[in-house]
């Protein structure tokens, strides 16, 4: 029989990318961390050993804690944590069970250093369409979700960049932006290695809106209507993204989960 205090990694695999994940914390001493230096898609790095300093983030949160096996440094830390009035588990196995299973891991070393609040912050071009908002969906689901963009004006973005230390998006002459026929969406799945069926799905519909091939997939017209309603609505580019998560977070779960549903609209006659 499970414990109620701890979850594994098939039904964690199901909440990682949705807006309802839990909180997930690696607590990997640094030797181990080493040893694979990425992350559980969507979690952050803290100290077992300071975990009285960081509990009060959060708070009305649940959380999952992860270390190298499930053991010690997870049950502690999670321990620790419902003391102080969190819900908090402990991945089963911890990241060995997760990555063995063939599960996905983010590579540090392509995230931009965090900022003193431990974020970390992009910057692309103001006024956003598609990709400009695909982009901090993915990131703020699967990689950081407290990631801080910052939209200016084109010309300003790569001085933006080296002065506040962000990493620049969807723009010509960097990292992450179109390559060939791919747009900065694909790339940066490809990039963090988060590549799976619903995410590639939607990556078609995220390219063929964003780069005027609608053959690409039979939804990229309805994504490029409702991504230029949301800009004709919201003149402010940071509420324009919060509108935009739910709607990627939708189009996330169709092609995860809804796929094969048909709307079934009432063919009996009244009194039938």
């Amino acid at each position: 029989m499970s414990s109620t205090t701890t979850i594994t990694h098939d039904k964690l695999a199901r909440l990682v990318g949705t807006a309802t994940s839990p909180v997930l914390i690696d607590v990997r001493i640094d030797e181990d961390f080493a040893l694979d230096p990425r992350l559980i898609p969507g979690s952050r790095r803290r100290s077992h050993k300071d975990v009285g300093f960081w509990a009060h983030e959060l708070d009305g949160k649940r959380a999952v804690i992860i270390c190298q096996q499930g053991k010690k440094l997870s049950e502690g830390t999670a321990a620790l944590l419902r003391h102080n009035g969190v819900p908090a588990e402990v991945l089963n196995g911890g990241y060995e069970a997760w990555t063995g299973a063939g599960l996905p891991a983010v590579p540090v070393s392509l995230l931009p250093p965090p900022d003193q609040k431990g974020r970390t912050v992009w910057v692309t071009r103001a006024r956003p369409k598609i990709d400009r908002i695909a982009c901090p969906w993915l990131i703020r689901r699967f990689i950081d979700p407290d990631a801080v963009f910052l939209f200016v004006t084109p010309a300003e973005v790569e001085a933006v960049a080296d002065r506040f230390n962000a990493a620049p998006f969807d723009i010509e002459n960097v990292f992450w932006s179109h390559r060939d026929e791919l747009c900065t969406f694909d790339v940066m799945i490809e990039e963090f290695g988060l590549i799976s069926e619903p995410l590639s799905r939607l990556a078609a519909i995220v390219r063929g809106a964003d780069t005027a091939r609608p053959d690409l997939a039979p939804e990229a017209p309805g994504l490029l209507a409702a991504s230029l309603g949301l800009s004709r609505i919201f003149s402010d580019d940071l509420e324009q993204l919060e509108a935009g998560m739910t709607l990627y977070d939708a189009f996330y779960r169709w092609c995860r989960d809804a796929t094969d549903e048909t709307h079934n609209w009432p063919n009996r006659k009244p009194g039938a």
